[in-house]
């Protein structure tokens, strides 16, 4: 008799308990793929957002400053959380605390966290503008800078998240307790 017959072992793997983990793997395999592309198209907000329109996204800053959402903006920092923190007296991750980071030396505020070269040759302070500039490319604002973050190409979605930023400043009880 030629062709191929299963043995007792190969019988076991594709109906026992190996194979209900197969299709089990397969299955989480699945809902992992089918989340990875329903996740980016329902945080990006494009779709029910009149302001993230391309015109709106290119406005000047001011522009976009002046109608940020600030609730929105907390929302989309939570990419960022992965890495920083802002709460008062929150310790650094990834990348430093970004409690008072307008208006702060850029990198400095934390003694902590070791800034790179790159971002530290950059010097000036931390302007709504430039936060703009390093949201939007991290790497051709700081050539060199070991912030691994592709950027966020939405402008709409830039002024947030510095709105939300604006909104961590620390209060003069705070500063004086910091002190």
């Amino acid at each position: 008799m030629s062709g191929f017959r299963r043995t007792d072992s190969a019988q076991k793997w594709h109906t026992g308990e190996h194979g209900r983990r197969a299709a089990g793997r397969r299955m989480l395999l699945r809902w992992i793929g089918i989340a990875v592309l329903a996740v980016p198209a329902a945080c990006d907000g494009s779709s029910s957002d009149p302001r993230r329109a391309d015109a709106r996204s290119r406005a000047p800053l001011v522009e976009r400053l002046a109608q940020a959402d600030v609730a929105q903006g907390k929302r989309l920092f939570r990419q960022c959380a992965a890495c920083h923190t802002v709460a008062p007296g929150a310790g650094d991750r990834n990348g430093p605390n970004l409690r008072g980071v307008v208006g702060r030396s850029v990198a400095a505020g934390s003694r902590r966290f070791g800034y790179t070269a790159a971002l530290e040759a950059i010097g000036g302070t931390w302007t709504p503008e430039r936060l703009d500039a390093w949201l939007q490319n991290p790497q051709r604002f700081a050539p060199g800078t070991s912030m691994i973050y592709a950027g966020m190409p939405n402008g709409v979605d830039r002024a947030d998240v510095i709105a939300f930023l604006r909104q961590q400043a620390p209060t003069a009880e705070q500063g004086a307790a910091a002190d």
